[in-house]
């Protein structure tokens, strides 16, 4: 029996463009889903920029305008891959549309727009997605359940950073991130960590932020020197509701770090270490271990860490950021079926947008701030 389509509208054609491409046709072969996924249409700046995309790509159609996604009656799903201060308008057309919405992180650009966004999204009948599929890494996931089962006892600290090195050049120009509404760091690399720290130890009640701005000013593209009022390292204490205290990094100047997407949790009866350069591994401390052979164990990702399986069916020959982002599409797909929750939805994408909010309020105001 054929599967009805879903047709899929994605809004940019770069790095997360493509990922969301490679995601959706992943997705469709990887996974026994509710729908036959389809790339119907792309959208970038121009005519010619999005035919080339689509060419590269393998999509039939393109257009140069981001409307004509939103007005096209066989698009099912739009996928907002724009700079931050466009998915507001895109999301919220798309929605008015009674189009579902896959939106990349951070949702937008303040907590006020987050909010709109997530107040349409529930008035609807629309399924919302925003992009975290570090989250949908099976070692995270596997983390977690030993976290829920007690094996690290008492959990007594979390530490965590997200650091990579491109915006490490003082040489490198002043781009759209580099806007007060592009973020900073923090919104950009500490969205991430801050997703990973709610979902391993849960709700942050307060924060103690520290912004710097490493790199006070750049050339344009047209050759003028503009100020940079963005943060490049954003440090940061936090309390949880459970009483567990910790740190976080968020920093876009760390020379020679790619992808360290990292955390450490410290437990009474044992911790763990994860890096996202080593996404396939899980490290594990058990106290209980012998003194003379106590260490860290290597925890492979494996065909029993669903859904490794789905993907390859031996242990140790590991996933990679693609195959994330299939899982993230597979949970996104179901819940537009009725299958299951939405995995991270507009809600959820406003809860991060107000804890960077809060941390930069903290960080101004040189004290600790309580999060709502």
């Amino acid at each position: 029996m054929d599967k009805k389509k879903l047709n899929f509208g994605v809004i940019g054609s770069g790095f997360m463009g493509k990922t969301h491409v490679f995601g959706v046709s992943s997705a469709n072969r990887v996974f026994d889903l509710p729908y036959n996924l389809q790339l119907a249409k792309i959208a970038d700046v121009s005519e010619s920029s999005a035919g080339q995309a689509a060419s590269e790509l393998g999509i039939d159609q393109y257009t140069g305008d981001w409307r004509d996604l939103i007005t096209d009656e066989n698009i099912h799903v739009i996928n907002i891959t724009s700079p931050n201060s466009l998915h507001k308008e895109m999301a919220l057309a798309a929605i008015e549309a009674g189009k579902h919405v896959y939106c990349e992180k951070p949702l937008s650009v303040s907590a006020s727009d987050a909010e709109e966004m997530s107040n349409a999204a529930r008035a609807s009948e629309v399924k919302t997605q925003v992009g975290f599929n570090y989250l949908c890494n099976p070692m995270l996931r596997k983390a977690r359940q030993m976290i829920i089962a007690g094996e690290l006892g008492e959990i007594r600290g979390f530490r965590g950073i997200h650091a990579e090195d491109y915006m490490a050049d003082s040489k490198a120009p002043y781009t759209w991130r580099h806007e007060p509404l592009g973020g900073g760091a923090l919104a950009d690399l500490g969205s991430h960590i801050i997703a990973t720290a709610e979902f391993l130890v849960g709700p942050i009640t307060e924060v103690l932020g520290n912004s710097t701005t490493i790199i006070k000013s750049r050339n344009d593209n047209h050759g003028k020197i503009k100020n940079v009022e963005v943060d490049d390292i954003t440090r940061v204490f936090l309390k949880f509701a459970n009483g567990v205290s910790g740190s976080i990094e968020a920093n876009w100047v760390a020379t020679g770090r790619k992808m360290q997407h990292d955390f450490e949790l410290f437990g009474s009866k044992g911790s763990l270490f994860f890096s996202q350069e080593k996404l396939n591994e899980l490290l594990y401390f058990n106290n209980d271990d012998p003194r003379g052979e106590q260490g860290f164990k290597t925890i492979c990702a494996s065909p029993d860490h669903e859904p490794y399986d789905r993907f390859c069916v031996a242990p140790g020959h590991q996933l990679g950021f693609g195959d994330l982002k299939a899982i993230e599409v597979k949970g996104f797909v179901d819940s537009i079926a009725g299958l299951g929750p939405e995995p991270f939805n507009f809600e959820a994408g406003l809860r991060v947008q107000s804890l960077v909010e809060s941390i930069q309020k903290s960080s101004k105001k040189i004290a600790w701030l309580k999060v709502n």
